[in-house]
């Protein structure tokens, strides 16, 4: 019998994103529950990382789910931006965008924005904890933004769609698509196509010996040519030569630019944890300007820490510094504005909203 564990994101003291008094915890757990309930009812075997608002920390959850020896793991979240009403839509996470985890990905937003949700597509992130942890295939569905009114209008509104579109997305990864037959004829449809793939392994590696046949034949025919062209090379050193030094004098104006983004780096890495420690002081020193990329402003700490742990998370430099009565989430500290410019770019790209201060 095929087997999911479905996990409800965050719980208990985590209530993950907050919108107008509503929780992404309880949300989550839900729509989780619901999910559950209809793989179980079509013959899946599921278990869950919570029933209930309790906290566990994402590599206990990630653990669990290993101890379980479930297929496939699916974790459902809502999504949240820095200001509300901004973004829309259905997203899915996965560690890298390939194999199973990448079909089970795909299978669930087709599902969802086929209700009506905008696709967001599927995004790698391999950094995020129970992602990177779990042994099995799995996806984080962000099933709209909390902080999107509309989004909210969909969620309530097509919950019971919602739960069952989540579940055929899962069953059709399982099953290979769900049709009149019994579970146990998909299940062994479902084994014929684990098998199919590895045929295709196989093959692949043929395919690749063939390519090395192919490189070696091409390296033994540019060899031949190199030995015909050392008769005609003797004329052209004195012109490569005089090449050689103006590649020279590019080189060593492209390692002034590298030494700037190197001495960068050192304050945004080397120096983190000094800023943690005394960002105030910091922020008096006049003698040194420096570029930060701010991410957030929060009244409240513990939305500030949310944000800053899910930077810290992917791997950006981010720290917290206390100022006016807001909790500023920044990211680097450089002193050439434009390595300011590029990382607040990367940040982009993972939809933060974002501006450069110093």
């Amino acid at each position: 019998m095929p087997s999911v564990i479905i996990d409800a994101g965050h719980g208990g003291s985590d209530p993950g994103a907050v919108y107008n008094g509503r929780q992404e915890k309880d949300d989550a757990l839900r729509l989780a529950m619901a999910v559950g309930n209809i793989l179980s009812n079509s013959g899946v075997d599921v278990s869950y990382t919570r029933t209930d608002d309790r906290y566990e920390t994402p590599f206990q959850k990630a653990m669990d789910a290993n101890a379980s020896g479930a297929d496939f793991l699916v974790s459902i979240h809502r999504n949240s931006s820095a200001v509300p009403n901004t973004y829309t839509g259905v997203q899915t996470l996965v560690y890298d965008d390939s194999g199973v985890r990448s079909v089970l990905a795909r299978n669930i937003n087709n599902e969802l924005t086929a209700l009506g949700f905008q696709d967001d597509g599927i995004v790698e992130r391999p950094n995020l904890v129970i992602l990177k942890r779990s042994s099995m295939p799995a996806a984080l569905v962000e099933v709209g933004f909390i902080n999107n009114d509309k989004d909210n209008q969909m969620f309530d509104e097509k919950f019971n769609e919602i739960a069952q579109g989540i579940a055929d997305g899962i069953l059709t990864t399982l099953y290979g698509g769900q049709g009149d037959e019994g579970a146990g004829s998909n299940a062994e449809k479902y084994d014929d196509d684990m098998k199919g793939m590895s045929r295709m392994d196989n093959m692949d590696r043929m395919d690749d010996r063939d390519r090395m046949d192919d490189r070696d034949r091409m390296d033994d025919r540019d060899r031949m040519r190199d030995r015909d062209r050392m008769d005609g090379w003797d004329g052209m050193r004195d012109m490569d030569r005089m090449r050689d030094r103006d590649r020279m004098d590019d080189r060593n104006r492209m390692r002034d630019r590298d030494c700037m983004c190197d001495r960068d780096r050192m304050y945004t890495m080397d120096g983190m944890n000094d800023m943690r420690m005394n960002t105030t002081e910091m922020m008096e020193d006049t003698d040194r300007k420096l570029y930060r990329v701010q991410v957030g402003a929060f009244r409240n700490k513990e939305n500030a820490d949310r944000m800053l742990n899910s930077l810290l998370s992917e791997g950006f430099p981010a720290f917290m510094v206390y100022d006016n009565g807001l909790y500023r989430v920044q990211v680097g500290a450089y002193e050439f504005l434009p390595n300011a410019i590029r990382m607040e770019a990367q940040l982009r790209r993972k939809r933060y909203n974002t501006y450069i201060t110093t």
